[in-house]
């Protein structure tokens, strides 16, 4: 540990007794009380109170417990913040999209439930490359003079500039995952094998 480590466990460890006391006033006990549910002699609680001894994971645990709190309050432990990436979802006309990628421009992963009812609009046309993979349901796609159902499953491909709808196929809801290249980037490389 550096020396400014040892600076923060000290500047958190005096914070330790003026906060012990506080809560022990707030809740409107006496050392003796604290005492007799702790097992903790007053002495050592008035010495961790007034910071002339060192709070230990043996002492605090006791006070936490009587005190009903959590230890972390006890010593004043920062709020540790959710790990976990929350994307915000995109809600258009009954379908709600999941954003799976987080950078700007370039591939766009979405994972996108919509439910039935969608009535088939009028295919549309834009810059881009679309990849779709259902994942429960049935999907149904419009592309060109094409019209297919997708199950669980199946994938397709297709050059956005082909004129093309999708949207549930039947009473359930549908689920897939759409990548999307909106400058028409492919998804995959195609190899062939080589030829032996």
């Amino acid at each position: 540990m550096t020396t400014e480590d040892d600076d923060r466990i000290d500047a958190v460890l005096t914070e330790v007794g003026p906060r012990l006391r506080r809560i022990r006033r707030e809740r409107g006990a006496t050392l003796a009380e604290l005492s007799a549910t702790t097992g903790i002699s007053v002495s050592t609680l008035s010495r961790l109170e007034s910071g002339q001894r060192k709070p230990s994971l043996e002492l605090l645990l006791p006070i936490a417990r009587a005190h009903q709190v959590p230890l972390d309050e006890l010593v004043g432990a920062p709020p540790v913040g959710d790990p976990r990436v929350r994307a915000k979802p995109i809600v258009r006309h009954g379908r709600t999209m999941y954003p799976l990628t987080r950078q700007p421009g370039g591939l766009q992963a979405y994972k996108v439930v919509q439910e039935p009812g969608a009535e088939a609009g009028e295919p549309r046309v834009h810059e881009g490359y679309e990849w779709l993979y259902v994942l429960s349901g049935s999907l149904r796609l419009v592309l060109g003079d094409h019209d297919v159902v997708l199950g669980s499953g199946e994938a397709a491909e297709f050059d956005t500039r082909v004129p093309h709808w999708f949207g549930p196929a039947g009473d359930r809801p549908v689920e897939f995952l759409s990548l999307f290249g909106p400058q028409g980037e492919r998804m995959h490389v195609r190899a062939r094998p080589k030829k032996s």
